[in-house]
């Protein structure tokens, strides 16, 4: 308890010591605490995340142990959980988290399908490529600066398109052009051909197993690329695909939860339609480098493809191997 007029913190729980200690823990017992609110336990996630703390013992052990209750919260209220954990600066941390403790496979069963493809271990210090794509994304946010959830959905739904089926770095990068622009294919194809600085390297997503030959091979591998984004999405919203998506790994909890609203799977479909259906005629694209952070806040379109593309081209062409 802080007294603003002695500028005097009581500590009756030792909650300094706690913080000396970068430590996270529940008052009173933690599984009593997680029972009584299974959403202390997404909270707890988002403040160890968000602060760079760890769960002390108990409050660890528990969080593993009641990771399935947070199946019973509300699908607007775990909707808004993601979105705290997501879209304000730790998006990789609360990732991470997640996975440690079990709670991915019922919160994004299809994205922990992908660790557990990539051998991903529970404490894991590697990175891949969604972690790296959330990195980009967190360089660019923080706790008064967030994102809206169209974005870090988008995000997801991109990876598991790539994820399902791996893309040419041309491709993706001219992709991720064409959805900044609005859906000009062919600026977007002009600018790739002369990308001369290196990919990155170690994806499994990014594939050169095929040549692109010509520029109509380039626009009709974007294109089918746009189509696989939005199937992504699609299946990211259907309960029984998503309740199949751990399927084949026998020891895995099995949810069928979707928080997506159709209105919100409406709304990410918008950030990408263009590069199927082609240039927008009244779209103007961003303009400049400097984020308008209330645009990115409310989804605006232009603000959001803008984001988009950059963590995607970052991702892919990372700018510390542009000089080598």
């Amino acid at each position: 308890m802080f007294d603003p007029f002695a500028r005097i913190v009581y500590d009756y729980m030792g909650g300094l010591e706690d913080i000396r200690q970068a430590k996270v823990r529940s008052i009173v017992p933690a599984d009593a605490s997680f029972m009584e609110d299974c959403a202390r336990i997404l909270r707890g996630v988002r403040i160890a995340a968000r602060l760079r703390f760890r769960f002390a013992r108990e409050t660890a052990h528990s969080v593993k142990q009641l990771s399935s209750s947070v199946l019973s919260l509300d699908k607007g209220r775990i909707l808004m959980e993601m979105n705290y954990m997501l879209a304000y600066g730790s998006a990789e941390a609360s990732l991470r988290l997640l996975w440690k403790f079990g709670l991915l496979e019922f919160l994004l069963p299809m994205q922990a399908a992908y660790f557990v493809s990539q051998g991903f271990r529970r404490r894991d210090k590697r990175s891949n490529m969604l972690l790296s794509l959330f990195s980009n994304l967190d360089k660019l946010l923080a706790p008064d600066q967030p994102c809206h959830c169209s974005l870090w959905i988008g995000i997801l739904a991109f990876h598991k398109a790539l994820a399902d089926q791996p893309r040419h770095p041309l491709v993706i990068a001219a992709f991720s052009i064409a959805v900044y622009s609005g859906g000009s294919l062919s600026d977007a194809v002009e600018i790739v051909r002369i990308i001369s600085q290196p990919h990155q390297r170690g994806f499994v997503e990014l594939s050169e197993l095929y040549s692109l030959e010509s520029e109509d091979d380039l626009f009709d591998e974007v294109i089918d690329l746009g189509a696989s984004v939005n199937a992504a999405l699609k299946k990211m919203t259907d309960e029984y695909l998503i309740s199949q998506a751990l399927i084949e790994y026998p020891q895995a909890p099995q949810s069928d939860l979707v928080f997506i609203s159709s209105a919100l799977q409406l709304k990410v479909c918008t950030i990408f339609d263009c590069v199927r259906r082609g240039k927008e005629k009244s779209y103007v694209p961003k303009q400049g480098s400097k984020i308008n952070y209330e645009s990115l806040a409310l989804g605006r379109l232009h603000e959001i493809r803008h984001i988009f593309a950059r963590i995607v081209f970052d991702t892919v062409y990372p700018p510390h191997l542009k000089g080598n």
